[in-house]
């Protein structure tokens, strides 16, 4: 089949609208239906343990609705058994996701049950069988449980970010779709019940597709996520398997509900979302998170973006190039800079140590936007003072212009 060529341009636009950019935001905080219908647009959100600027999952709904209740993410995600909308699971990572994608995902839950999906988890399963009974039945007898609540939680391990027995056993059961996230705790600790206690009826009712119409579906929802995207990055959204996915796409091909592409400057052959919006013009404005579906994965940010990016929190700090905790910065259809960015809840201020320019990009026609952005940031974060930075090439010029 000859491809159709879609320019380089083209396919960047494609791409942000996808992921929910170059529409206008709501006028005033963003409501629950706001909430929902973003998530529900991006198809899931990453969860992260890092906690600089606020935990990861909210900032997406941030870098597009701008000023909303955070609450009413936690509301969808760990609120009452019947006004849940979504759930946790093991999908690009740990994740949030609808909780009409969860028949879409019960072929893998069931793949770890059957010990078939690889990795430590899995021999741990095989030498602990009994001891994991033993922790099922302990929640089923006492409801909600942490780790921490295990009558038994057993030593703590090396490899597995050492997690003991308890955990290890929970996060078995997690991943095999026997208990799932009831709420989260303190410092972010996942609380575990049976999944048949937390997910509503109507959606434990719902028949499980054949693995091979769940990765279909998967794959449908990540074309109309990403727009235009290679097969990895197609399969990258929900990890799916590399023999299924390639299986699958054919289908979808065949199908006529993925439309083969090439991509100007592309070195890979792409695949188009046929219901995907193709506007002339993207006018937007975000500060993107690292775990931000537009960007997380790097090699695709640099080809659509010609925008190098890796985080650096784990680089030794004499080796860091932007910063610890570095935010790109969208303006129009193009990353224009990126700021480090760090949340002083003590002192109430947003910090932003440095601020860095793109190659070819102009401090007066970023400065502005970028701060009027890191200040609706402060506002959302109910941070009182915003300390812009000396650091970068637009951190100093905009000491220059307070001088």
């Amino acid at each position: 089949m000859k491809r159709q060529r879609v320019s380089a341009a083209a396919a960047r636009r494609i791409a942000l609208a996808a992921q929910g950019f170059g529409i206008e935001r709501p006028d005033g905080a963003a409501n629950l239906g706001h909430v929902k219908r973003a998530v529900d647009r991006l198809g899931l959100l990453q969860i992260d343990s890092v906690n600089v600027l606020t935990r990861a999952h909210y900032l997406p709904l941030f870098s597009r609705l701008g000023n909303y209740d955070s609450a009413h993410l936690d509301r969808l995600a760990w609120g009452r058994k019947s006004r849940r909308g979504l759930f946790e699971f093991w999908a690009h990572e740990a994740s949030l996701l609808p909780l009409a994608s969860q028949p879409l995902l019960r072929w893998r839950m069931e793949r770890a049950a059957a010990g078939i999906s690889k990795g430590g988890l899995q021999t741990f399963a095989r030498e602990k069988a009994a001891y994991i009974e033993e922790v099922r039945r302990e929640v089923e007898d006492r409801g909600p449980l942490a780790a921490s609540d295990l009558s038994t939680a057993g030593p703590k391990r090396g490899p597995w970010w050492g997690w003991n027995d308890g955990k290890l056993a929970l996060e078995w059961l997690f991943f095999a779709g026997i208990v799932t996230t009831a709420t989260r705790r303190g410092a972010f600790e996942r609380v575990y019940d049976l999944t048949e206690r937390v997910l509503p009826a109507s959606i434990q009712a719902l028949p499980t597709p054949s693995p091979e119409e769940a990765q279909r579906e998967l794959l449908r929802l990540s074309a109309r996520a990403l727009g235009v995207a290679t097969e990895f990055d197609l399969r990258d959204y929900y990890r799916l398997p590399v023999a299924d996915t390639k299986a699958r796409l054919a289908e979808l091909v065949e199908a006529g509900e993925l439309l083969p592409v090439e991509v100007e400057g592309w070195n890979r052959p792409a695949y188009l979302d046929p219901a995907a919006r193709q506007p002339r013009r993207i006018e937007a404005r975000a500060l993107l998170a690292p775990f931000d579906p537009l960007v997380w994965e790097r090699d695709r940010t640099e080809r659509i973006f010609d925008f190098f990016y890796r985080i650096e929190i784990y680089t030794p700090v004499a080796k860091r190039k932007h910063g610890y905790y570095v935010l790109p910065f969208l303006l129009g259809d193009r990353l224009v800079g990126r700021v480090d960015l760090k949340a002083d809840r003590a002192n109430s201020k947003l910090l932003a140590p440095a601020a860095h320019l793109e190659a070819g990009v102009e401090a007066r026609d970023v400065s502005v936007p970028m701060r009027e952005e890191l200040r609706l940031m402060a506002d959302w974060l109910g941070l009182d003072e915003l300390v812009l930075p000396r650091a970068g090439d637009l951190g100093r010029a905009w000491s220059r212009m307070s001088k």
